[in-house]
């Protein structure tokens, strides 16, 4: 996983590529680990980490009729470093063989539900091959993310070169875990004007702060509050599955959060932060004190400057509403897209990809020569490109809208400014962000240039007791000489939300994990890991017009990031080579490529030295 990034000497590692079958990618809603970005941290729960089924330990009320034994495999089925999805009748295990030990946990990643027996193991975890995050092998901790669930373990023993696996049998069928989780201990006034923890946001940064705040046994107030009129809920999934509703996309019910005393305010506005009197304004008066905060604001829609803005029918996506709405108006009707971007207020080529199979029409607007060329490059853009033409999706690159023409208030028409009008009964805007951080602009908190809240290692800002983490944060990021970056991605949210609750409790820890995002369209999926901002060159492994190829971006000689599809687990095993210090060589790749040469790569892992 994500280890230690003080900058090791280079260790020079080759390249090779295996293509594999691809699984289904299924949208789902959703102390060993030495290599873990927060493996200098006291474990969290004890109760939490040991199997639920030693027999010696039965919890009480727990009957053996509530367990399942079963013998798997032979011992030497497996060698050391594999794994093997195994059923026990009432439920499947992932088995694991690592330094001649055998060790048990489930099968599916609890974020997404991928297939971890396709995922890499490596020094005690598994990474999912979908998303990227790790699972301790010995504890099923959660150890790098996206996610917020544990995976159960199970008991182990070797009777007569027998593999034989005991478990619990609700825990096979759940496939997910909860930390343990204090409770508050205080009296709770909710009409009280203080909380000791007091959190901006209601995203993953946001909620993992006051997850892990409970996890590592806080006892005192949490009050998140939050513009949102839901509880927190899987965002990026917003322009994927535009039907979706906020019940089908929520993280975190209303009464998981009541059950661990983490409270919510809802559709609250924060409107000022006073750091001298430690006070936050609300939009309705209500002023409240805190001891910590954390502001996990994230972004909002860039401004654009066009005529016509009082049309209706035209949408940032923000909420599941706007999502919903989107897709009931442009059924059967003309759909327009402004912005080829990533980002979630802006993933607009997802939002096109999810209207194909409803609009009549679907046109997309972008400032430059093909999409995602700024994160990908030309070719990879226009691979992607070919995707969405093949898919009747027509571009029109290299421009801007200048008007939106309505009739009786209802958008009709979108005016470019190269002079191509296009109908349109519904616009989705997504041309880009900023951070939400206009309401600190008088508060003390320093902002940089562009509005970002500048944090240290330990996403603590200028300002003694106020932290700050996920979009709206430009953070020390150790493989860049600790150059202070904005990285924009749900997995990084969720770590600088655990890095700020354990600063809070005075355990600071660094970051050390590799950037990993994912884009989907068409039943294909984009995975990218690694930190590619300023790449000067792109080589690329594989097919990109049959779209099963792998990207690798570099600055000088190393290799800085990858992008793949059909290409799984490349971007996590790349992740793990970046995670653990090692040097990817340019030249190395280079060779590869003009070989054509594909071939299995899990050798990369444990090759060279920090």
């Amino acid at each position: 996983m994500g280890g230690c990034f003080s900058k090791p000497k280079p260790v020079e590692v080759k390249v090779e590529l295996s293509h594999l079958d691809k699984e289904k990618e299924v949208d789902g809603l959703s102390p060993n680990g030495k290599a873990s970005p927060f493996a200098d941290c006291r474990p969290n729960g004890a109760l939490g980490h040991g199997s639920d089924d030693d027999p010696t330990l039965l919890p009480p009320g727990h009957k053996s009729r509530d367990y399942v034994e079963a013998s798997v495999c032979h011992i030497k089925d497996l060698e050391n470093g594999q794994m093997r999805e195994v059923d026990l009748g009432s439920g499947r295990a992932l088995l694991i063989k690592e330094h001649g030990e055998f060790s048990a946990m489930g099968h599916k990643c609890p974020h997404y539900g991928a297939p971890l027996v396709k995922g890499v193991l490596s020094k005690g975890h598994v990474r999912c091959p979908w998303h990227g995050a790790c699972f301790n092998i010995t504890t099923g901790d959660i150890e790098d993310f996206p996610g917020l669930d544990s995976l159960p373990t199970f008991q182990v023993r070797v009777e007569k070169e027998k593999v034989i696996i005991r478990a619990n049998k609700q825990a096979l069928q759940s496939q997910k875990r909860l930390k343990p989780m204090a409770r508050c201990s205080a009296v709770i006034n909710s009409s009280s004007g203080f909380s000791h923890v007091l959190i901006i946001g209601s995203g993953p940064a946001a909620l993992v702060c006051a997850e892990t705040l409970r996890q590592e046994s806080f006892t005192d107030r949490i009050v998140m509050c939050t513009m949102d009129r839901h509880p927190p809920y899987d965002r990026p999934k917003l322009s994927k599955s535009l039907d979706s509703t906020a019940e089908q996309l929520r993280l975190r019910s209303i009464d998981f959060l009541q059950d661990h005393d983490i409270e919510l305010f809802t559709e609250r506005e924060v409107v000022a932060v006073d750091v001298k009197t430690r006070s936050v304004l609300f939009e309705d008066g209500l002023r409240m004190e805190y001891k910590k905060l954390f502001i996990a604001t994230g972004s909002k829609p860039k401004a654009m400057n066009y005529k016509g803005k009082d049309v209706r029918n035209v949408f940032h996506l923000r909420t599941p509403e706007d999502a919903n709405s989107v897709a009931r108006l442009a059924n059967n009707k003309n759909a327009v897209i402004v912005g080829t971007s990533f980002v979630v207020v802006s993933a607009g080529l997802e939002v096109a990809a999810a209207l194909t199979d409803k609009a009549h029409s679907v046109s997309v607007i972008g400032v430059e020569t093909v999409p995602f060329k700024k994160a990908l490059g030309e070719k990879v853009g226009k691979a992607i490109m070919k995707l969405f033409e093949t898919n009747r999706v027509k571009f029109y690159m290299l421009n801007e809208v200048a008007e939106m023409i309505g009739h009786h208030g209802q958008l009709k028409e979108v005016v470019l400014k190269s002079g191509k009008v296009l109908r349109a009964d519904v616009c989705v805007i997504g041309a880009g962000s900023v951070p939400a951080t206009s309401f600190l602009k008088q508060s003390g908190i320093h902002l940089d240039s562009k509005g970002f809240i500048t944090v240290n290692k330990a996403m603590q800002t200028n300002v003694d007791g106020v932290f700050a983490g996920g979009d709206v944060v430009v953070f020390p990021f150790p493989p860049r000489n600790n150059k202070k970056v904005n990285i924009p991605h749900w997995q990084m949210a969720h770590v600088h939300g655990r890095v700020a609750a354990l600063s809070m409790m005075g355990r600071s820890t660094e970051i050390t994990t590799v950037p990993y995002f994912w884009s989907a369209m068409f039943g294909k999926t984009i995975r990218y890991a690694g930190y590619g901002d300023g790449f000067d060159d792109v080589i690329i492994q594989g097919d990109l017009d049959e779209l099963r190829f792998v990207a690798f971006y570099t600055r000088g000689e190393e290799v800085v990031a990858v992008a793949s599809m059909n290409y799984d687990p490349i971007a996590s095993r790349v992740a793990e080579v970046l995670g653990s210090g090692k040097t990817i060589r340019k030249r190395d790749v280079e060779m590869l490529a003009r070989l054509g040469k594909t071939g299995d790569i899990s050798w990369l892992i444990d090759k060279g030295s920090h």
